[in-house]
């Protein structure tokens, strides 16, 4: 059980805290969220396969992690919700495919071969992966939060088991119980609060009317075991709190590589601290 956190008049908001996507002008923590889209391009590059893999990303079109994979070298095919506002085109050619059946081996490929240049986009459900086959994927990405929207998360990650192959990986990213109970005492849900300690499922409202699913680490460890992953690490997306990143770049904007090389290196010795939780699962069978 996580104590709530004190409200501060030092640290933000922490509804403030739920939009990674971008920081608008002005913005009183915008310079934690360029440290921390940094962090999480750092993290993915370390965590990517090290040879040229087909990667599938489900993060929802709204984050680098495609891209950043597509430029490593990787064959990604990148899936994008319908409703999504603003959501670019998809490939004709992939879309088409996909209505007709299961996505072909060489769809990601060019003519020789060879890994398309940038993510393959196509339009599907993120959440019920059916137009992929069996152990089709070497490597699943689900950044940005995604599967804490998606809040059946167990058939998410249950589909996520299937398209990996054996030796696959997935790396997630979820709104931790210590987001989840903290926004709720902030909004005033004591008896929602008080209910927490016994919820196998933590299902939080926001002020804009959404709701989003939050995990402790124990509860994302069952997760990923119940579906036959193999857990290889949990921990917080970032250790330093937003007002400590504020401080140290408003004092010196060029300490941003150093607060990065920071975060990487630290040691965690508590895997539910920080707003968001970042885990790693492998498929062994």
């Amino acid at each position: 059980m996580h104590s709530v956190p004190s409200a501060r008049p030092s640290e933000p908001s922490i509804a403030s805290l739920r939009d990674t996507s971008g920081a608008a002008a002005g913005d009183s923590l915008a310079s934690y969220w360029r440290f921390y889209r940094a962090v999480a391009d750092a993290q993915l590059a370390r965590w990517l396969p090290r040879r040229p893999s087909r990667v599938l990303d489900i993060s929802g079109g709204q984050g680098h992690s495609a891209g950043r994979a597509a430029g490593a070298g990787h064959a990604v095919l990148e899936v994008r919700d319908p409703d999504r506002p603003g959501r670019p085109p998809a490939r004709a050619h992939l879309d088409a495919t996909l209505r007709d059946g299961p996505l072909p081996d060489g769809a990601l490929q060019d003519g020789r071969g060879r890994p398309l240049r940038g993510p393959v986009p196509v339009v599907g459900d993120s959440g019920a992966l059916t137009y992929l086959t069996d152990a089709s994927m070497d490597a699943v990405v689900a950044e940005n939060r995604v599967l804490s929207r998606h809040l059946a998360t167990e058939a998410t990650v249950a589909e996520i088991a299937r398209v990996l192959r054996p030796g696959g990986r997935v790396l997630l990213c979820v709104d931790s119980l210590t987001l989840g109970m903290a926004l709720l005492a902030e909004r005033n849900y004591w008896a929602h609060l008080s209910d927490v300690p016994s919820a196998e499922v933590v299902l939080v409202p926001w002020p804009d009317g959404t709701i989003t699913r939050s995990f402790s680490a124990h509860q994302l460890r069952e997760l990923l075991a119940d579906a036959g992953l193999d857990v290889e690490w949990i921990r917080p997306r970032t250790v330093l709190s937003p007002s400590t990143v504020e401080h140290v770049l408003g004092e010196s904007p060029r300490a941003l590589a150093r607060l990065v090389r920071t975060e990487l290196n630290a040691r965690q010795t508590d895997e539910s601290l920080g707003i968001h939780l970042l885990a790693s699962a492998r498929r062994t069978a």
